[in-house]
């Protein structure tokens, strides 16, 4: 995929939506860096003013303070144990930055219920718990009983050397007690070395750790979770440092079984995304051998990294072989801190809703990952307005208002450049998020509305699109401060954080140079 900023039709493209919306000379081309200046000026002036809230109506958010990796989930008593890399100090900043591990629980992935720090921070002289994960030990190989729920997490102590630490729990993945205050993984002399993905290898009766260290994932063997032996590594550059690798098996409707090795990545130097990048192939259990050297995305928005995957299991426990869920944290470390939710509600960090991965087939032969949002999400609709089919030659505003909303329609066409959405559109058309499709690819524009990029490169994402189909399905997710827009079958997804104005409620429909037909449009509303 090439750069965003000066691609043909960009410019054109924006001027008419702005002129067809009633907005002319309101909206700048995306990449513009006098528009991601007025949108910074527009944050700072957003938060001062408080003119509402922010918090996410339906997408998981931290309770307060500050949030960022998701930690893979792990079902345990029949229930969904989440935890996250949790901040209690950041107002405070200083010694007392850095992050622990909060747990919350859920039985449908919709809904959550706060339990409170499970892995602290500061009570050793290795500091603060960074990112790695649980698994539940079914054998007591690590000799802390059957079911103990073992945690492998990064600390880097005084010296700054990452390494991994054991921390592990006898009450059900509630409270954790660290094992010591040697690393189970000493670091080797290196400078990226964290995040380890453990997973079980019961065909070979052995755990298997993944690690991130810079352009390689480390494959590590264990009988014990206690120590560890490196057996061999996958070597990616290109995409900056790797982080949060994650593995696992998945079985395709064809019957394939494929193995899946993913990282989160910034591929934006290469005009890639900046999110999780993953490659299908095979693993023996030592070594992953990929179908294709260049990876697939899961997600194509700026807003969808350290993302996990994890199993998919009924209310019953039963697990389903041919499909996972994934979570990723709605921000990016280029504007971590830049949001109005903490000076307005106390809190930095939102997550994407929880979408179920599955693995397809494509004409060609390959094989890759689509999604689609948890189906949790049926069981919480509020309030459903269906607008049947509607035909747009232009332009076209909505009788509909919101905040926080699902969208789904199909655009069906025999000639135009592009259609989409304006959402969370201003009363006077001069602010919005524009999403749909142009020429060959999908987009998500958040520059004229206020964004959380102080640099105006990273306004609006792309994905493949074929327009010659005449038709495309778009499922849009609308938060109070994100944007996630599934295409056709999922494969290509865009999450984006947002900051509209909470006044900002508007919806409007558009096409350029054609008649198209939004048909089967429907909104959602939920309630969490």
């Amino acid at each position: 995929m090439r750069g965003i900023s000066g691609m043909p039709g960009i410019s054109r493209r924006s001027l008419f939506i702005a002129s067809a919306v009633g907005a002319a000379g309101a909206l700048l081309p995306a990449g513009s860096r006098s528009a991601s200046a007025a949108s910074a000026r527009a944050a700072s002036t957003t938060a001062a003013a408080c003119t509402g809230s922010y918090r996410a109506e339906y997408h998981f958010t931290v309770p307060d303070q500050w949030m960022n990796d998701p930690q893979r989930p792990v079902w345990i008593d029949g229930e969904y144990h989440y935890y996250y890399l949790y901040n209690p100090d950041y107002s405070t900043g200083g010694t007392a930055a850095g992050t622990a591990w909060r747990l919350a629980t859920s039985t449908d992935l919709v809904s959550f219920t706060d339990r409170g720090i499970a892995v602290p921070k500061d009570t050793t002289p290795n500091g603060d718990v960074w990112s790695g994960s649980a698994v539940v030990d079914t054998g007591n190989t690590a000799g802390f009983g059957a079911g103990a729920v073992i945690v492998l997490a990064t600390m880097a102590p005084g010296d700054g050397a990452q390494a991994q630490y054991l921390y592990y729990s006898t009450d059900g993945g509630r409270t954790f007690t660290n094992h010591g205050t040697a690393p189970v993984l000493p670091n080797p002399g290196v400078r990226d070395f964290r995040d380890p993905k453990v997973i079980r290898d019961e065909e070979r009766g052995r755990w298997v750790m993944a690690l991130a260290e810079n352009d390689k994932v480390g494959f590590y063997h264990s009988a014990d979770l206690k120590s560890w032996t490196y057996v061999g590594g996958f070597i990616k550059g290109g995409i900056g440092v790797l982080e949060c690798p994650d593995l696992f098996r998945i079985r395709a409707a064809d019957g394939t079984w494929k193995w899946v090795l993913g990282v989160s990545a910034n591929g934006k130097g290469s005009g890639l995304p900046s999110t999780y990048a993953y490659w299908t192939g095979s693993f023996d259990g030592t070594t992953f051998t990929p179908d294709l050297s260049d990876p697939q995305w899961l997600d194509h928005g700026w807003d969808w990294y350290a993302a996990v995957t994890f199993e998919k299991r009924d209310a019953g426990g039963t697990l389903d072989p041919a499909a996972r869920y994934a979570i990723g944290w709605l921000n990016h470390w280029d504007y971590a801190n830049t949001t109005p939710t903490i000076e307005c509600d106390g809190f930095n960090g939102t997550d994407s809703i929880v979408r179920e991965v599955t693995l397809k087939r494509a004409t060609d032969g390959t094989y890759h990952l689509a999604s689609q949002p948890v189906a949790g999400l049926d069981a919480h609709v509020a309030r459903t307005v269906d607008l049947g089919d509607l035909e747009v030659s232009g332009s076209r505003l909505l009788d509909y208002t919101g905040t926080a909303y699902e969208l789904t329609t199909e655009i069906t066409w025999d000639q135009l450049t592009g259609a989409g959405l304006q959402l969370r559109r201003s009363s006077d058309g001069g602010r919005h998020i524009d999403a749909g499709i142009y020429g060959d690819y999908a987009f998500v524009n958040r520059g004229y509305t206020v964004s959380p990029d102080s640099t105006g490169r990273w306004q609006e994402s792309r994905s493949p699109f074929d327009g010659s189909a005449g038709t495309v399905r778009l499922r849009i997710l609308v938060d109070r401060t994100s944007i996630e827009m599934f295409v056709d079958d999922g494969r290509y997804v865009h999450s984006t954080e947002v900051f509209p104005d909470p006044a900002d409620t508007g919806l409007a429909l558009f096409t350029i140079d054609g008649t198209a037909v939004f048909r089967n449009t429907v909104i959602r509303e939920f309630a969490v």
